[in-house]
């Protein structure tokens, strides 16, 4: 069975605790809300580009437990195929998520379980999968040797492959090599090249050096900027989409990825794709949680529509 998008990563279940601010070490603060949810940056995006209209399968691990349970009922409710194993003698990642109520922000630590053993003999096991997928997508919640091998399969099958460099590591030049597409954030752009990113310029200075470690396009987002899509022929900044005040930001990222990822897989533009996935994190930031945030396909397409 093929599916033209086909993502490797980890599924989370998001403990979401909102309070004014971070407590100090051994401090303890009363919190003014609380949310469970699905997560796991590799999930999202499944779940963004499977409601987006991708033909989308997910590779993953899980434990055999309710977060497990958790995690195949929102892939059944958002269209997204599961290519998981659940393992009985470790636990379904899970994620701690402190959301700061006056802006917004977040702070998160991510433990990911069962999803820490996916080993590149378990991408060797799934190389026809991969190999035959349009996009490929992962991100770096899972072990590294994972990636770089499913990237390695996904390259050699022809298809276009997309890095979303989070959460960040320094890696080594031959990964950058395999990916058509990285789309890290400012943050992670810094970590990757050594170079600051706290403006635009500087984000193309960025881009243009994760071009000469071998990246073949950079996509660097930019929050409330935009998007930064860079290639050896054009450089775009594009303005990010406005659907109605921001509730959250978390998950912007991965709708971002998610939407490019559908898009790609439908035959748009690489850079049309980058404004596809604009407009999927613009609505996504107007929505508590991550996964729940994740806006319908006839949504997207009426917010490109306003323009």
């Amino acid at each position: 069975m093929s599916h033209d998008i086909v993502i490797l990563g980890v599924f989370v279940a998001d403990t979401a605790y909102r309070a004014a601010r971070q407590p100090k070490m051994g401090e303890t603060l009363l919190g003014n809300g609380f949310a469970l949810g699905p997560g796991g940056k590799g999930s999202n995006q499944a779940v963004a580009a499977a409601k987006a209209g991708g033909d989308t399968a997910f590779l993953s691990k899980l434990g055999d437990d309710a977060f497990a349970d958790m995690a195949m009922k929102t892939w059944e409710e958002a269209g997204v195929h599961p290519v998981v194993s659940r393992d009985a003698s470790s636990y379904t990642g899970a994620a701690y998520i402190f959301v700061e109520e006056g802006t917004g922000n977040n702070a998160i630590i991510v433990s990911p379980g069962a999803a820490a053993t996916i080993s590149p003999a378990d991408m060797d096991a799934q190389a026809d999968l991969i190999g035959k997928a349009k996009v490929f997508v992962t991100q770096l919640e899972q072990p590294l040797d994972a990636a770089v091998r499913a990237l390695e399969i996904a390259r050699a099958g022809g298809a276009a492959t997309v890095l979303n460099p989070a959460p960040a590591q320094k890696l080594d030049q031959s990964v950058f090599a395999l990916c058509d597409y990285v789309t890290p954030n400012e943050t992670e752009t810094e970590i990757l090249t050594g170079l600051p990113v706290t403006n635009v310029d500087e984000a193309r200075v960025a881009a243009a050096r994760l071009l000469e470690l071998g990246v073949k396009t950079a996509i660097i987002t930019l929050g409330e900027k935009g998007a930064l899509y860079h290639s050896a022929t054009e450089s775009v900044l594009v303005a990010p989409f406005h659907a109605g005040p921001v509730k959250e930001t978390t998950g912007a990222g991965d709708a971002f990825n998610g939407g490019f990822a559908a898009a790609l897989a439908k035959g748009m533009s690489p850079l049309e794709a980058v404004r596809f996935g604009s407009a999927v994190a613009g609505i996504s930031v107007t929505r508590a949680g991550t996964a729940p945030s994740m806006p319908r396909l006839d949504e997207v397409e009426a917010l490109l529509a306003r323009g």
